[in-house]
Formats: C-alpha cells, structure tokens, sequence
C-alpha cells in the first residue's frame, strides 16, 4: 500500500510538473537533485545503514543502543549545523554552479540550509525504526509523508513553476519531519536515550567503516551525473537534455518498489544471515519473488509507453519513448544486481565495494559521454545498461559460492 501510494503520488507530481515546468525545467530539477544528493550524503556521512545494521544488532541490548542513539545523534546535528552555515553563507556561489546565472534560485539554497538539521534527525529516527524492525512505523511514516508530500509540491508547482518545484525538493525533508514527530510519538522515547556521556568514538570509528564505503560514491555520483548532464546539454540543447530527467523519473517511479523492499526487508535479512546457506536463501528468495515480477513489469511498461508519457507527462515528451528499450534494460540488470551491492554493506566488505562503486561511477561517465558523442540523448541510457551489465557481471563473480 505504501509503494502504491508512492506510485501514485510520484504520477501526480510528474503530470504537474511537465504541465508548469515542461523538459527545459526538468534539467534544473535534474541538477537540484543531484545537489541534495551529495548534501545529504555528506550531512549523515552516509551512516544510515550502519545505524540499521547496529541498531538490529542490539535491539535487545538497551545500554549499547543508547550509545548508538546518543554518538550518530550528537554527530548528525553537528555536522549539520556546520553544513547548513555553509550552504548559507556560499548560496550564491552554489546558485552559480548549480544553475548558472539564474540567481532567482539563490532562496532555493537558503532554504536547504535552515531545514538540513531536521532532514538528519528524521533520518535517523527512521533508521532506528529500521533497525528494530518496526516496518510497519517506517511504512505508516512514507504513507502520511507522501501525501503530505505531493499537496505541498502541487501548490508550489502551481504559484511557482520551477522554483516551486526544486524548492518543494527543499522543503520535503522538513515535512518529514514534522510527520514523524507528530503521527509517531510513541517512537520519540529513542531520543530519551541521548546523553553527551553516552558519547562513543569506538561506535563513530565502527560506522566510519560505512562512511568509507558508501561515502565516496555518494559524492562522485551526483557530480558526474551533474557534468553528465551539462555535456548533454552542449550537445543536444537544453531543452531536449530534460527528456533524460523524464525518462529518469518514470524509471524512479517503478524502481521504489525495489528499493524499499530491500531496505527495509532484505538489507536486515542479510545482515541477520549468520553463514553462506543463510545468505544464499536471501538471495534466491529475491531472485524468485522479485525479479520475475519486475520483468514482466517493465515488458508491460514498455508496450505501454506511449500510455505512460501521456499520463505522466504531455506530448511535448514524445521523444522520451525512445529512451524506454535501454532504459529497461538498464533498470533489470540494476535490479538484479542491487542485491549483492547490498551483501557488500551488510558484511562490511570494504575494499571491494569501494573499488566496484568507483569503477562503476567512472565507467558509466565515460561511456555516457562516448555514446552521447556517438548518437546523441539515447547514448545516456545505452550507457546506462552497457555499465550496469558490467557491474552485475563482476558481482556475479565476487559472489559465485554464495550464489551458486
């Protein structure tokens, strides 16, 4: 139900959005969005699966959980204070790279800087929840969120074209929130646990093991895909470059269904696996359930392509049915793979991960920008699959015993 919700909230937001802001906007949304990324990545130092991996660990450990709650709460808000200062101080220099000229979007990173702090508790809070495997809280939460959610980006999409759009970006985490202090205040004893003495630079050096891995990746990816982007630009104008942010969305929409199932199903499988015939059972079991059904979903969605542009879109973004085939293509073999990458994480497999990210992040822009060169807009989703391939290929490898 809070998939489907997600489904039809995420159709919604994107029918206003080409309606008010067209492909011209998509780029600029495409860019903001990148930008989050890495904001959000450096403010929570890419902890969140660590915080579920030792908050599962120690559900029934009440002191090591209040050591855990007190060290990534004290220095979530820390680094927050010191980013959002930051990205107030310099909004007009990030205006600048993140927009051009179009300094009407300076507010834009104001913004961002006042509701950082309560983005990094919220993220917290619900990883904890995670971490505990109360699902049925973080399902309850995405529910209320998400409707909140589209309300507020559909009456700024409307006053304010644009703008309205990136800043509804902006805003969100701060809805959310407010949300998961409001609709969950039986949960809010979590935070009765923190306490400066509680303080833990042993828990800090265990979650920078997370940091390491998930943290470089985090920040390389959303600036390639910014220069990315900007080449597409160069070489088939800005207008058309928004129909790669078109196709990126619908591929988003279908590809949460898959996401939250891992995260919050899967991942703390995984983590709980105790030997190779544990963790062999998660994978097939995934493989079994998962995977079928997506591919005769994205083989519905490709017939049904032309369907979907005009429910999602108007017939400005015709051009994006071209992109369809590899974008599929790219997204089954993502799906596939998504649950070794997962393996990785959930045993702390350090040095291998961040040589498979960072060979992936590289090779996606070099192929990009090959095939790009090559035959234009549809060269961004050719190299999407050829990378993807690629990465599944060599997790396949890593992986053989416990797969096969």
């Amino acid at each position: 139900m809070s998939v489907l919700l997600r489904l039809f909230t995420g159709l919604i937001t994107s029918k206003v959005i080409a309606i008010f802001v067209g492909p011209s906007g998509m780029v600029f949304i495409g860019n903001f969005r990148n930008f989050i990324s890495t904001v959000e990545g450096v403010s929570t130092l890419a902890f969140t699966s660590g915080i579920v991996k030792y908050v599962g660990e120690n559900d029934d450990n009440q002191k090591e959980l209040a050591r855990i709650i007190s060290t990534v709460f004290i220095t979530f808000l820390v680094i927050a204070l010191i980013l959002s200062s930051v990205i107030f101080l310099f909004s007009e220099f990030l205006c600048l790279y993140i927009f051009g000229n179009n300094f009407q979007f300076e507010i834009i990173f104001k913004v961002v800087a006042v509701v950082l702090p309560f983005n990094v508790v919220s993220v917290l809070f619900l990883s904890i929840i995670n971490g505990l495997g109360r699902y049925d809280k973080v399902i309850f939460a995405n529910i209320v969120g998400n409707i909140f959610g589209v309300l507020l980006s559909i009456v700024l999409i409307y006053n304010f074209q644009t703008i309205g759009a990136i800043l509804s970006i902006a805003l969100i985490p701060a809805l959310l929130f407010i949300v998961n202090f409001v609709f969950l205040p039986k949960e809010l004893h979590f935070f009765k646990k923190i306490s400066l003495r509680n303080y833990s630079i042993e828990i800090v050096k265990k979650l920078a093991v997370f940091s390491l891995m998930i943290l470089p990746a985090m920040l390389l990816s959303p600036f390639f895909s910014l220069q990315t982007r900007n080449f597409l630009i160069e070489n088939v104008g800005f207008h058309d470059s928004g129909f790669w942010e078109a196709i990126s969305r619908i591929s988003s929409i279908y590809l949460m269904f898959v996401g939250t199932l891992v995260s919050v199903y899967f991942y703390p499988k995984l983590i709980k696996a105790k030997d190779r015939k544990e963790t062999k059972g998660v994978f097939w079991n995934y493989y079994k359930s998962i995977i079928p059904v997506f591919i005769i979903g994205a083989i519905v969605v490709y017939f049904s392509r032309f369907l979907i542009i005009e429910i999602l879109f108007t017939s400005e973004f015709l051009p994006v049915s071209e992109l369809f085939f590899w974008q599929l293509i790219a997204d089954i073999l993502k799906v596939t793979g998504i649950i070794l990458a997962y393996q990785l994480l959930a045993k702390k497999i350090v040095l291998p991960y961040i040589i498979i990210e960072l060979f992936s992040i590289f090779l996606l822009y070099s192929l990009s920008l090959y095939f790009i060169d090559l035959v234009g807009i549809q060269g961004v989703v050719i190299a999407q699959a050829i990378n993807n391939f690629i990465y599944l290929l060599i997790l396949v490898i890593y992986f053989r015993k416990s797969l096969f």
